[in-house]
């Protein structure tokens, strides 16, 4: 079955981008007969907040959406994602990082990559993953890594990311292994996402490899722009969907103005 999700993080109210992205995947599995899930990726309980997450489903109500119940919450299975973490960890791919992030780009000039900056360290900042350890580990399929992007077949070049954390000592696991883990366990099987996302799929690509788990087919989209040119994005004050429908805007409305961006 066609399966597509939307996966949005309560850490701020959605905007025009989130409901091109949700709007975009919920089509492809009505047009494929599939199925479209709403996932919350809640892990950060430093930003995330109840009252963004129930404005989340209001909002998507009212564009006219719908999915299965219940809803995948992260914040219910993190014990999922440190099995996986330690998994990882079992197969000698994770290094600990004792670097604040405040210095890792200073480290960054003059560590080699991969190094071991606090092997004895109790209890370390960051689990890296490290390319040269996965390298050895998949011997000749870390070169033949590959995704679909729609129907063009591509390499997946994970040193595009470097060596990703996946392991927080704030929030316990990071988003690159979350995802992998939860399309796994939801059968996606295609994933519908902004541009902005693009180079995440090298990663994520590696991490499906190393842990056994399928690869869906993706398809990023271009990203909407404000009136300045710049993209859309929370943290940006962009406007968000519950303002324009307090302005008096209709969802049928919304969903014609994203229809035309698209065909733009």
């Amino acid at each position: 079955m066609y399966r597509t999700r939307f996966a949005p993080s309560p850490t701020g109210y959605l905007h025009l981008g989130h409901a091109f992205s949700a709007l975009t995947g919920f089509a492809a599995a009505q047009a494929q007969g599939g199925e479209f899930l709403l996932r919350i990726e809640d892990i950060d309980h430093t930003r995330c907040r109840p009252d963004f997450e129930q404005a989340i489903h209001d909002d998507l109500r009212w564009l006219g959406l719908d999915w299965p119940e219940p809803v995948l919450r992260q914040s219910e299975h993190m014990a999922d994602y440190q099995a996986a973490l330690e998994r990882l960890r079992d197969m000698g791919v994770l290094y600990a990082d004792a670097r604040t992030r405040r210095g890792e780009a200073e480290a960054a000039l003059s560590a080699p990559q991969g190094e071991d900056m606090a092997e004895n360290a109790p209890a370390p900042p960051a689990w890296r993953l490290s390319l040269e350890a996965c390298r050895r580990a998949l011997g000749a399929r870390y070169d033949a890594l590959s995704f679909f992007e729609g129907a063009d077949e591509r390499r997946a070049d994970p040193g595009v990311n470097g060596d990703v954390v996946l392991g927080r000592k704030d929030i316990g696991v990071a988003y690159h292994l979350c995802v992998v883990v939860d399309d796994a366990r939801q059968g996606v099987t295609h994933v519908h996402r902004g541009h902005d996302l693009y180079d995440a799929t090298h990663t994520q690509v590696l991490l499906q490899a190393l842990l056994g788990l399928p690869t869906p087919v993706y398809a990023h989209h271009a990203l909407l722009l404000d009136d300045q040119g710049r993209r859309l994005a929370k943290r940006k004050g962009s406007k968000a969907l519950r303002d324009y429908r307090a302005e008096g805007l209709t969802a049928q409305a919304v969903r014609d103005r994203l229809l035309t961006a698209d065909q733009g």
